[in-house]
């Protein structure tokens, strides 16, 4: 199992969160996806690495802005 950690920024609510869910959870790979809009915070856990362009990519289709934490 790979996990990777992100920021977004632009999430106000549990709508936010769930668009970012959906997005990042049509990755191959992707096992977990835990958001909060509270913190930013975007962890995702997978079978295999991901490749952070792929997250970005996903979290920006979602309507928000994203960078690898850490």
């Amino acid at each position: 199992m790979a996990t990777s950690e992100y920021q977004v920024t632009g999430m106000t609510c549990g709508h936010c969160e769930t668009s970012v869910r959906e997005e990042v959870g049509a990755i191959d790979g992707v096992e977990q996806i835990d958001v909060s809009a509270a913190t930013g915070r975007l962890v995702v856990t997978s079978s295999k690495p991901i490749d952070d362009a792929a997250v970005l990519a996903a979290v920006d289709e979602a309507g928000y802005s994203a960078a690898r934490a850490g």
